[in-house]
């Protein structure tokens, strides 16, 4: 009897040693800093921001969404990392309303049109990595910057339909002389179905790839290589209660590198002023390569210099770091 405990154990610890997880082959894709989150709003409700339609919104979660922008919206974000990583975020958003002339004497009057416009940028990079020679020497300090610039237009076709359109463009400097570029697009869909529930739909990196070429750093053995993007598909519901005192969410993100996951998030306003925020982002069923993140956060609105200022704060989860990481944002409306 001993004999058959000790040859099952010896079985146990020989499958557990060589099962291999099933690894998410978009986390081997480029542009990784460009799927961590768009707000620091968007950040703490587990980045559930493709059907939102009302506070800050960020295109980059779904680019029809900034016809719902409440007056123009300055946002910033900086997030404290571990391992000398940094990730920034700037954007500005508007909403166009169109009236006809014969609209002039009515202050009542609804526009006939609206248009969304946002442009931003996000930046991420790691510094402070040794330079060493073949002996172990240190020789300098190197850095990597990453960089995604977008613009974005929407076009409210009706009171519950707007599309919209954004244009990517990617800077990556990786090392000296080997840098690259990249150009694609996101197209988005916010359908209102009533005045609580909204449907999202963003199909979001679309033909974008990163072109290497290393010969000018190894000569004739340099090669040129090309790394595509995950083209990512975003299916969201969005349900938000009539008096807006609190938003839920959840979205379901698939790509076609085979991954799919969900989020769910939300917001609860605690008073006026005040705003907190949970969710769960990247709950994968498929894998255990990555556990769900979790994230929360919160707003503080408040007039400053007469102008509307609401501070954010998220902290999202990271299992294989040494700290999860701590966003700070601040948005203006004017």
């Amino acid at each position: 009897m001993r004999t058959i405990v000790k040859a099952l154990a010896v079985l146990v610890f020989v499958i557990n040693l060589y099962a291999q997880p099933t690894f998410i082959e978009a986390n081997k894709a480029p542009g990784s800093f460009s799927r961590m989150g768009f707000s620091v709003r968007g950040m703490a409700m587990g980045n559930v921001g493709a059907a939102l339609r009302t506070g800050e919104l960020s295109p980059l979660y779904n680019p029809a969404a900034s016809v719902y922008q409440q007056g123009n919206s300055f946002n910033t974000g900086y997030s404290i990392m571990s391992m000398d990583r940094s990730l920034n975020l700037l954007s500005f958003t508007r909403r166009f309303d169109f009236y006809s002339d014969a609209d002039s004497l009515n202050p009542n009057a609804e526009p006939r049109s609206t248009a969304g416009a946002s442009i931003g940028l996000i930046n991420a990079g790691v510094s402070n990595i040794d330079q060493r020679d073949a002996h172990g020497f240190k020789l300098d300090e190197l850095s990597t910057s990453e960089n995604l610039f977008y613009l974005s237009f929407a076009n409210k076709f009706s009171r519950k339909l707007s599309i919209g359109f954004l244009a990517r463009f990617y800077y990556y400097s990786l090392y000296e002389d080997i840098t690259t570029t990249s150009f694609g697009f996101d197209i988005g869909a916010l359908y209102v179905i009533n005045d609580n529930f909204a449907v999202g739909l963003t199909l979001s990196d679309i033909n974008t790839k990163y072109k290497w070429d290393t010969t000018p750093l190894y000569g004739t053995d340099g090669l040129n290589t090309t790394d595509k993007f995950p083209l990512r598909k975003v299916l969201a519901v969005n349900y938000q209660a009539t008096n807006k005192s609190y938003i839920v969410g959840v979205e379901y993100v698939s790509d076609n590198m085979g991954t799919s996951f969900l989020r769910a998030g939300g917001e609860y306003s605690i008073f006026e002023k005040f705003v907190v925020r949970a969710g769960l982002d990247n709950v994968v069923f498929s894998s255990n390569e990555i556990p769900a993140l979790p994230t929360a956060g919160f707003g503080y609105s408040d007039e400053l210099m007469g102008l509307a200022t609401t501070v954010q704060y998220a902290f999202i989860g990271e299992p294989y770091t040494p700290a999860g990481r701590h966003s700070i944002g601040i948005v203006v409306n004017f």
